[in-house]
């Protein structure tokens, strides 16, 4: 007869050096993971706050591009830049109608940019108290979010061949049209420059929009 080999199981020590083994790979598995969950979370909030700036500027570019051309306002301002705000008259088109004209503003409020706009009208009496009612923000209806997590807003208008800082502010008693009241300036310029600071973030995002079909 042939001898029976020998079967040799694992050892005690055996077992546990290979569990331990095990153990240690899990723990960096999951490590890693994690942070690839985490890196793929962060990726996204930053790609949906891209998206968000993007859809943001994209209306504030149609907006720019239709500004009111100063001849047709008569000495009126047709772009006013303060404090995280901006305001300015537009054209709307309307098929088969003639052009009208409406006032659009954007704030940050509570961190969030919104942007309101008026009827549109042909009347330039309308035309100054719509105005009026936007710098001093006593419409306060109609307001659509545009994007939230917003810290701030740099405006930089070109004028006179240069980038300005525009530092002006919209006094509580308001502006009357053609005319400056407390520290609001009314701004002739032919392009802007505009940053937005988001939360958790250090450098802004911005982009340049020229005033006007230019």
């Amino acid at each position: 007869m042939r001898p029976v080999p020998e079967q040799r199981g694992f050892t005690l020590v055996e077992l546990l050096v290979a569990i331990s083994i095990l153990a240690i790979v899990a723990v960096l598995g999951w490590r890693g993971l994690d942070g690839i969950m985490r890196a793929r979370g962060t990726l996204t909030d930053q790609m949906e706050v891209t998206r968000g700036m993007q859809l943001a500027f994209a209306q504030l570019q149609s907006d720019c591009e239709h500004i009111a051309d100063s001849d047709v306002l008569v000495q009126r301002p047709r772009l006013l830049i303060g404090t995280d705000r901006i305001t300015l008259v537009r054209d709307v088109f309307v098929e088969n109608q003639p052009a009208q004209l409406q006032v659009v503003a954007y704030r940050i409020i509570n961190g969030t940019v919104v942007r309101r706009e008026t009827g549109a009208t042909r009347d330039l009496a309308q035309l100054d108290a719509l105005w009026q009612n936007a710098v001093t923000d006593a419409d306060t209806g109609g307001a659509i979010t545009l994007q939230g997590g917003v810290t701030g807003m740099q405006v930089l208008v070109w004028q006179g061949g240069g980038w300005r800082q525009a530092v002006s502010t919209v006094s509580s008693t308001g502006i009357q049209p053609g005319q400056a009241a407390g520290n609001t300036q009314s701004l002739e310029a032919t392009g802007l420059q505009v940053a937005l600071l988001q939360v958790g973030q250090k450098v802004p995002l911005s982009k340049f929009f020229l005033l006007g079909s230019q």
